[in-house]
């Protein structure tokens, strides 16, 4: 949302908004000069919005919630109401897409693609789903004077968002089971993977994920290529990566696939997971044109997006170095794959994880998958489950985690009980917080607790 508040700012439209909670990212929008408020009331909509219907866009995300005062008001009055998906399918018409999709790593891996093709001096423009620390921003915005260029896309599976997309290129990451809330059973889910990669352009390219769902290869038009990928040959894969090597934070490796290998990849950011999102975004610059040297140095250059394998604090201690990490992970295989990088890059490591579910209908449907993969950690802490749209729904809170949880230490605990709790508590050598709701807002608290903890000085 914030990435096309934006893009309308900066074409010279009058932009307006609401949002749940004031964060650093609001913050900014203010600052470029998007008017902000943060109570739901009809009076609080810009008089310019109130008495100018005809010449005003109302751009709707599903994260509102069906009670809301503002989106009940605008609808009764005859407003013209888009969700995000239709207007980011209104701009990215008649441009060459490049649609990143998956239930989980597009936000990373279309930032990658985003960086790569950026720093390569390809011409393009992205709208990112997350914050990238390289270009500051979710938002890419053509050189001047380049019209007709690439437009790197976050394809949303929810609400089945990503079906207003054509791309030219398409990366899908995932299609594991998520969003029961709208699709009923995965086979529904699946369907809608399908019928995306069945608006690929023709001539245009699949990338996709060797785990994903075998139907959807199938899904594609006629004379589309599909270029399956994972981290070694023996997954079966024509593009995949070998030699990989983790030093520091750091991950080392080759890529081999149909556009040829590059020898030598550094990537700063860690997480095997990464290397698998890595490999889909290097081939989606080699399809475009960026040489291997260029590809080696756009690599190197990656530092990721705000909240994915985030590091926030390391400091060393008598006992061996201490780490603070977050992380927006928020379905049990994304919690997975970022507990099981932490615990390679830390073995033998005390591993304590703050986790906010996100969505009723999300822990009732996966609640024994969270629990397993918690439990990779020595010590789990949940908060409240974060509503989002959504209200309580019988039985469901994090207790239903908690009590499947097998790790050694674990509880239910308040935003205070967090904060006390990281004053007196020294008990842990590494640190995560975990979840896509409003725990960020723990962050800089913690960092600064942490800091004075191990630093004796404040952050």
């Amino acid at each position: 949302m914030s990435a096309l508040a934006r893009w309308f700012q900066a074409n010279g439209h009058q932009v307006s908004g609401y949002d749940k909670t004031r964060t650093p990212l609001t913050d900014a929008l203010v600052a470029e000069g998007i008017v902000v408020h943060f109570d739901d009331a009809v009076e609080s909509i810009p008089a310019a919005v109130r008495h100018n219907r005809a010449q005003t866009l109302v751009v709707l995300t599903p994260a509102i919630p069906k009670n809301h005062l503002e989106w009940a008001w605008l609808r009764e009055n005859d407003y013209d109401i888009r969700k995000r998906s239709q207007v980011l399918g209104v701009l990215t018409a008649g441009h060459r897409t490049i649609a990143v999709a998956g239930t989980h790593g597009k936000t990373t891996t279309s930032s990658m693609v985003a960086h790569l093709l950026h720093y390569a001096g390809v011409p393009c423009a992205a709208f990112l789903g997350g914050l990238s620390v390289n270009l500051g921003s979710n938002l890419l915005l053509p050189p001047a004077g380049e019209a007709n260029v690439p437009i790197v896309v976050e394809a949303d599976e929810y609400d089945r968002s990503f079906l207003t997309l054509h791309p030219e290129i398409a990366i899908v990451t995932s299609t594991d089971a998520d969003h029961l809330d709208i699709y009923g059973d995965k086979d529904a889910l699946v369907e809608s993977f399908r019928q995306f990669v069945g608006q690929i352009q023709p001539g245009g390219t699949l990338i996709l994920n060797h785990t994903a769902d075998d139907s959807v290869a199938t899904a594609v038009p006629a004379g589309v290529r599909v270029i399956r990928y994972g981290l070694s040959p023996e997954q079966g894969p024509e593009l995949y990566a070998d030699n990989i090597t983790a030093q520091g934070h750091e991950f080392r490796f080759d890529l081999h696939g149909p556009q040829g290998t590059v020898a030598a990849l550094t990537l700063a950011v860690p997480g095997y997971h990464n290397v698998e999102n890595m490999l889909a975004a290097a081939c989606v610059a080699q399809l475009e044109g960026v040489s291997a040297e260029k590809l080696q140095t756009a690599v190197a250059a990656y530092r990721g997006v705000k909240r994915r394998f985030e590091f926030i604090l390391t400091a060393e201690a008598e006992d061996g170095q201490k780490v603070y990490v977050d992380d927006y992970a928020h379905h049990p295989r994304e919690i997975e794959a970022f507990l099981r990088s932490l615990r390679a890059l830390y073995p033998g490591r005390r591993l304590r994880v703050v986790f906010q579910p996100h969505l009723f209908t999300r822990t009732r449907d996966f609640a024994p998958g969270f629990a397993e993969s918690l439990s990779l950690a020595d010590e789990v802490v949940l908060m409240d489950i974060y509503p989002a749209r959504e209200l309580p729904l019988p039985g469901v809170t994090s207790e239903l985690i908690l009590s499947q949880i097998t790790a050694p230490r674990k509880s239910v605990q308040s935003r205070e009980e967090i904060l006390a709790n990281a004053e007196t508590q020294s008990d842990f050598d590494v640190l995560a917080t975990v979840g896509a709701g409003d725990i960020d807002q723990l962050v800089p608290r913690l960092k600064n607790i942490l800091h004075l903890r191990w630093n004796g000085t404040q952050a």
